[in-house]
């Protein structure tokens, strides 16, 4: 299995139905990209105050590295990216296999 995480900063310019926008469209891959089990998303929700600028987190489960190198050049992924990227002002992604 791999998780495949990431954080957002989204440009302040963007709204709160944008965001809704943004992980609803990501949200719609699963079911569609194969090997692609599931997908959960929400805004910072810590105390800490570790969380740089960002605001969003989401983290998607693969079943496998396979999987998910398949989901990087997948036209659905392509269509989420097309929507998701010109909002961000930041982005960081990290993978780990489990």
């Amino acid at each position: 299995m791999v998780r495949h995480f990431g954080v957002f900063e989204f440009h302040k310019e963007v709204t709160e139905e944008e965001i809704k926008e943004c992980f609803a469209v990501m949200q719609e891959m699963v079911g569609q990209i194969p090997g692609l089990i599931s997908m959960e998303h929400g805004p910072y929700n810590g105390n800490e105050g570790l969380n740089d600028t960002f605001t969003h987190g989401f983290l998607m489960n693969f079943d496998s590295e396979e999987s998910r190198d398949k989901y990087l050049p997948h036209p659905v992924h392509e269509h989420a990216k097309s929507v998701v990227v010109p909002r961000l002002k930041r982005v960081i992604v990290f993978d780990i296999a489990v």
